[in-house]
């Protein structure tokens, strides 16, 4: 078993399910915390800001850890468009507070007209008028962006709309594809990378999740750990052509040193 020198890690299915605390999920962070190996939660969820993040892992699970440990998919976005034109700096966004202060954090300035992007996340009080500003500003020229592909969050109430079917309504009205940033794509991978400061060799992929989680950790060459926790089942995962570089059943199966 490889040593890795620094971690991506999942949040929903991998630190805790929903409301409902996973233990090994906080001893796994705090020997990660005590051997001083940094890590990342690599999450799609655009609607928080890290602080957010950060305040739910503490409060409601006690998994003591700083916003600095938080790479959301609103904060990808921000870092991918601003890298993208320097010039560029005008943007329609359809999300929550999470996805807005990435992109003020950035220099970014909304415009509803004429913006040189429109972006589209999960947004809980998304309107007829929001979809049409972003379906005329694409029309107009503004590049397509997509926060993630989800197309369905679990909460108590069961399977509700993500962030994929918000986006999938403005594809469909501008018949173009948005360029999407979360996971499986590259891209948020690329970006987390980066702030993590490390090589690919040195860095593992936690998560519950083949599709989005492992998968970008695949499409991305890096290593990947699959827990059984969530979403993923040992038979699902059986059909699959390329697996997981690791399988476990707990978090607390993983020797971090």
């Amino acid at each position: 078993m490889q040593q890795y020198q620094g971690y991506l890690i999942d949040l929903d299915g991998t630190m805790y399910r929903g409301r409902i605390k996973i233990p090994a999920a906080k001893r796994f962070i705090e020997r990660l915390q005590q051997a001083e190996i940094p890590f990342l939660f690599v999450t799609n969820n655009s609607t928080q800001t890290p602080e957010m993040v950060a305040a739910n892992l503490t409060e409601n699970f006690d998994i003591h850890v700083l916003p600095e440990n938080v790479y959301t998919t609103a904060l990808a976005t921000a870092d991918y468009l601003a890298d993208l034109d320097s010039k560029k700096r005008t943007v329609y966004a359809i999300g929550e507070l999470g996805l807005k202060q990435a992109l003020l954090d950035k220099g970014f300035r909304f415009e509803e007209k004429t913006p040189d992007y429109a972006v589209v996340g999960l947004d809980y009080d998304v309107t007829y008028h929001k979809f049409e500003l972003a379906t005329l500003a694409i029309k107009r020229g503004a590049k397509f962006i997509g926060t993630n592909a989800d197309t369905n969050l679990p909460n108590e109430r069961g399977l509700v709309p993500g962030a994929g079917s918000v986006i999938a309504l403005v594809e469909c009205s501008t018949q173009q594809k948005a360029t999407y940033i979360g996971k499986p794509e590259k891209i948020i991978m690329a970006k987390a990378l980066k702030k993590i400061g490390l090589n690919k060799e040195q860095v593992l992929m936690v998560g519950d999740n083949y599709q989005t989680d492992i998968k970008a950790g695949i499409n991305f060459g890096i290593d990947t750990l699959l827990v059984y926790t969530g979403v993923s089942t040992r038979q699902q995962i059986a059909q699959q052509k390329v697996k997981p570089t690791y399988e476990i059943n707990s978090l607390d199966e993983w020797k971090v040193k």
